[in-house]
């Protein structure tokens, strides 16, 4: 995989969707626990250490074998792991997002087997799906699905408060040898061949249950 095609599919400016969803950010903001750029580093690391790993492994798992039959288990997998219908909702909406752009940039018979599948798979098997067709490794995926889980969020949060972009910055690239750290793991879990992890947030679920309802909210998740 080109180091361009990394930088592309991993850009939020990508047309696939997922600037228009905070994870859950838009809440925390709205229910006081995110108010400056300490607490968005201390939400953004808490997100990365639990779905931004079960993402890691999802989209290293896509990669490594983009066939019909993994993917299927994969997509189950990845459902179960998000007990709230609208985190699945969401998820599936960016899935079904980067599927129509990363299929026509990056042709492969994989996208195929994916549609074979869901005609919105959740997003980390997009995710994994696109980095194979790119020729990218298990390992580019994970990256790419840590990468896009902290920039969601920061970028979000950022908008809705108006943050110093200079200092959002900063705390995205602290957070840099975490996510190298937890791509290495996800990518040797999955050359294992051990199961997907379910690392979870109870508060994750709750603040995208709370966001969905509202009529006032700036992101659709």
């Amino acid at each position: 995989m080109t180091l361009a095609s990394l930088l592309a599919l991993a850009d939020s400016r990508l047309p696939a969707g997922g600037h228009a969803h905070s994870g859950g950010t838009e809440q925390a903001v709205v229910d006081g626990y995110v108010r400056d750029e300490a607490s968005l580093g201390t939400l953004l690391r808490r997100r990365l250490l639990t779905a931004g790993v079960v993402a890691a492994h999802l989209a290293a798992a896509s990669c490594a074998a983009p066939d019909a039959n993994t993917l299927r288990v994969l997509d189950g997998e990845a459902e179960v792991r998000l007990p709230a219908p609208a985190a699945r909702e969401a998820s599936r909406a960016q899935g079904r997002g980067l599927v129509r752009v990363a299929s026509v940039a990056w042709p492969s018979a994989a996208w195929a087997a994916l549609g074979q599948v869901a005609r919105a798979p959740h997003h980390p098997l997009a995710i994994g799906v696109a980095t194979a067709a790119a020729g990218g490794s298990p390992r580019d995926a994970a990256l790419v699905a840590l990468y896009l889980t902290g920039t969601a969020t920061a970028t979000a949060a950022a908008r809705l408060l108006g943050l110093d972009p200079v200092t959002v910055a900063a705390v995205l690239a602290s957070l840099g040898p975490l996510q190298d750290a937890l791509a290495t793991d996800a990518s040797e879990a999955v050359a294992r061949g051990d199961e997907v992890p379910a690392e979870s947030d109870p508060l994750t679920d709750l603040l995208v249950t709370r966001h969905a309802p509202r009529q006032d909210k700036l992101f659709a998740s």
